[in-house]
C-alpha cells in the first residue's frame, strides 16, 4: 500500500520476458512505430503509435512535457560514521534548489537495489571531487520493505557544480532489464528543451515530428509544460516524490478555451497530468488552469481525480505502482483494468523504451445517454 492510504484496484501479472529490452530504434523499429493500445469508451482497439491522430477529433488538445533528460546516474563510493569505504551507484533525483539535493544509493555495479541502511551524516562522492553528505530522508521516511530508507536530502561541497561533475562522468539513469547502457539522446523526447529529469518523462518517446505534422493536420492542439522527474517509483507501493512544475499562460488559456469549446485535454504521460492538475482552480465541472510554478505533491487518485484532464496517453506499469492510481483516476478501474488484461494477453512491452496506452474515457453526454 502506498503511504497516501489507498492502492490500486488493478491487478495482473506483467510478462517479465515483455520488458523492453532497449530503445525501439535498437530493435530495428522507428519510436513510432511501437504499438498503441486504445481504450476508448470501452473499446479496446491494437494500432502504432504513427496513427495516434486517427484516435483524437479536432478541437482535442495534447499537453506534453518539455523536461529534457539529464545524467543522473554515476559510480560512486559511500562511506563515513563507521562505515569503511564501499563501491554504490548514486542516482541523483533533483536539485532542490536550496543547495541540498534528493540522491539514492543503489548497489553495485547496476543499480539494481536500493540500499536500504544508509544514516545521516555518512557520503558519497562521486569522481573523487563532488562529496554529498546525507543529511535526512526525503521527504520523509521511506523504504519498499518497511526497514531503513531509499531517498535522501543530501548536501554538496565540491569545487565544480554537481550538474558538471554528472554531465562529464555520470550516464541516464538505468535499472536492470535493459540489454546494455544507452546513451543519453536515447532518453530524450522532441519536445525537451529545459534540463532538469532524472528520468525520461517516457510518454513522450514515441513522438516524432510526423506523428505532431499530423496531428495538427487534423485540428488537433499541442501545449507545453514543465515538470522536472525525480527518480521513478520502481519500489512496489512508494507514492510519488515533491517534484518541480511550471505552467505558462498560455498553456492555461489553451486548456481553459479547448474545455470550454468541448474538446478534450489529453495529457502525454503522468508528469503532464500532475503539471495539471496542480494548478487548477475551482471545483470539478468549473475548473480553470492557472498559470503556475512551485514544487508539487498532488497524487491524482481515485478519491483526488483530475479535474482538468479528460485522456492520457501513457506507458505500462508496473503492478502496484502508484502511477496506477492516476490510470484508474483517469479511465476508470473497469477500463484500465480490461486494458491491461489485453496487454499482458497482446505481449504488449513494458517500461519506459516499450509500448504506448492511449486512454479516453467515454463523454460524460455519451454516458448519460
Amino acid at each position: 500500500m502506498t503511504s497516501i492510504g489507498i492502492q490500486p484496484l488493478i491487478t495482473f501479472t506483467p510478462p517479465g520476458e515483455r520488458t523492453a529490452p532497449s530503445p525501439a530504434e535498437a530493435r530495428g523499429i522507428p519510436r513510432d512505430e511501437v504499438r498503441l493500445l486504445v481504450a476508448d469508451g470501452d473499446r479496446l482497439r491494437h494500432t502504432h503509435f504513427h496513427d495516434l491522430a486517427d484516435h483524437l477529433e479536432a478541437g482535442d488538445l495534447v499537453v506534453v512535457n518539455t523536461s529534457q533528460t539529464v545524467n543522473g546516474e554515476a559510480d560512486a563510493l559511500w562511506s563515513g560514521v563507521g562505515r569503511a569505504a564501499r563501491e554504490v551507484v548514486v542516482h541523483v533525483a533533483m536539485d532542490l534548489r536550496d543547495d541540498t539535493w534528493v540522491v539514492e544509493v543503489r548497489t553495485a555495479p547496476d543499480a539494481s537495489r536500493a540500499v536500504l541502511d544508509a544514516i545521516p551524516g555518512q557520503t558519497v562522492t562521486v569522481a573523487g571531487v563532488a562529496t554529498l553528505t546525507l543529511l535526512s530522508p526525503h521527504p520523509r521516511t521511506g523504504s519498499p520493505t518497511g526497514e531503513g530508507n531509499r531517498l535522501w536530502r543530501a548536501a554538496y561541497s565540491g569545487g565544480v557544480p554537481l550538474r558538471d561533475v554528472l554531465d562529464r562522468v555520470g550516464r541516464p539513469i538505468a535499472y536492470g532489464y535493459l540489454d546494455r547502457r544507452y546513451e543519453l539522446t536515447d532518453y530524450q523526447t522532441i519536445f525537451g528543451t529545459t534540463p532538469g529529469s532524472a528520468e525520461m518523462p517516457s510518454a513522450a518517446r514515441p513522438f516524432t515530428p510526423e506523428v505532431v505534422t499530423r496531428l495538427v493536420s487534423r485540428g488537433v492542439g499541442i501545449a507545453p509544460v514543465l515538470l522536472h522527474t525525480g527518480v521513478s517509483s520502481q519500489e512496489t507501493g512508494e507514492e510519488p516524490q515533491p517534484e518541480w512544475f511550471e505552467v505558462g499562460e498560455s498553456t492555461a488559456r489553451l486548456v481553459n478555451s479547448t474545455r470550454a469549446a468541448g474538446g478534450r485535454v489529453v495529457a502525454v504521460g503522468t508528469t503532464v497530468t500532475r503539471a495539471l492538475e496542480s494548478a487548477v482552480d475551482g471545483p470539478a465541472g468549473r475548473a480553470l488552469l492557472r498559470a503556475g510554478s512551485g514544487w508539487t505533491e498532488r497524487v491524482v487518485t481515485r478519491e483526488q481525480p483530475p479535474r482538468i484532464v479528460d485522456g492520457l496517453i501513457t506507458g505500462w506499469h508496473d503492478p502496484q505502482a502508484s502511477h496506477l492510481l492516476l490510470v484508474e483516476s483517469i479511465a476508470g478501474v473497469e477500463l484500465a483494468q480490461s486494458a491491461y488484461d489485453e496487454a499482458v494477453v497482446q505481449g504488449y512491452r513494458w517500461h519506459e523504451f516499450g509500448d504506448s496506452a492511449l486512454f479516453l474515457p467515454a463523454r460524460a453526454e455519451a454516458v448519460a445517454a
